[in-house]
């Protein structure tokens, strides 16, 4: 297997006004992005990877029960389907971001990996759910009012090309899960992510660069584009990027056009890295009860 891998991270703008019918958003959202993921792949991608619940608007601005029409099983639903069907078409890796559903209704934001063959690989839960208002309309991120908090771990994938990871979005500003799937194996971890400027964006650059140099491995940060209505509580500042493990960027896309953003992972560098930085062999575990302790 070879030591360059060819990554590809998507970014786009959602086009649909956010008082149409799900199955409008979803349609016309899907269209764009199978359209994205074949461009990825044409300019040679071999691990993909889209924004948080790419199929659709950032919901979470509201606090509105129609959106959980939006959810789908993972892997039985259409979308993981239709995308296995994709990937093993390119013989590309995906990462697909969507609102899942278990059961009758308990509802996660969840990221399907499906292999370059098609397989469904397995599925990561996002951990850390946010409940933030922005600016002063009654907007924010609204998530607990849409998901649970996930439940399987931190897993790691072990895909055609590379060994993957998943943390999306609000996970980023915790390092315990970073760090995990780092001890997991993690050569490259994705991040995908639904984040406006003015609340987050002067740590966009700086704490999963920081991630990737603590815990040796390439991550891939992905932000969507533009601005969505009828909530319009600010601007998805795109530049998604690629960094290595030292910290330094390989490829960034633009603020705010639909772009695919196209960065060489390097196997070769994760090792040189970690063999001069040995932050997994000087580790101490065993000093590190308090954090999961009941402190004050």
């Amino acid at each position: 297997m070879s030591d360059l891998v060819t990554i590809g991270l998507i970014q786009a703008s959602h086009d649909v006004d956010g008082n149409e019918t799900v199955d409008v958003h979803k349609e016309k959202a899907i269209k764009k992005h199978v359209e994205l993921v074949r461009d990825a792949a044409k300019k040679g991608a071999q691990i993909i990877c889209l924004q948080e619940i790419f199929y659709g608007p950032y919901f979470c601005s509201e606090q509105n029960p129609k959106w959980y029409d939006s959810a789908e099983e993972i892997p039985n639903g259409p979308t993981t389907k239709q995308f296995q069907d994709l990937a093993k078409e390119l013989s590309v890796v995906i990462v697909l971001p969507i609102y899942e559903r278990e059961g009758i209704a308990t509802y996660y934001n969840t990221a399907a990996v499906i292999d370059a063959d098609g397989s469904y690989l397995g599925k990561y839960r996002k951990q850390h759910i946010p409940h933030v208002g922005v600016g002063e309309e009654g907007y924010g991120f609204w998530e607990k009012y849409y998901f649970k908090p996930g439940n399987l771990g931190y897993p790691v994938f072990d895909t055609a090309y590379a060994k993957v990871g998943v943390y999306i979005c609000y996970d980023r500003h915790f390092p315990e899960g970073a760090r995990l799937l780092g001890l997991k194996g993690a050569e490259i971890v994705f991040n995908p992510s639904a984040t406006v400027a003015g609340l987050s964006e002067y740590l966009w650059k700086l704490e999963q660069p920081a991630h990737a140099v603590a815990n040796g491995y390439y991550l891939g940060a992905i932000n969507r584009v533009g601005y969505e209505g009828p909530w319009n509580m600010g601007e998805f500042y795109g530049q998604s990027y690629l960094v290595d493990p030292r910290g330094s960027f390989v490829s960034v896309g633009s603020r705010d056009q639909d772009e695919v953003i196209i960065g060489e992972m390097n196997k070769k560098l994760l090792r040189e890295v970690r063999d001069t930085w040995q932050f997994y062999r000087d580790r101490r575990p065993e000093t590190y009860n308090d954090m999961t302790a009941l402190l004050p």
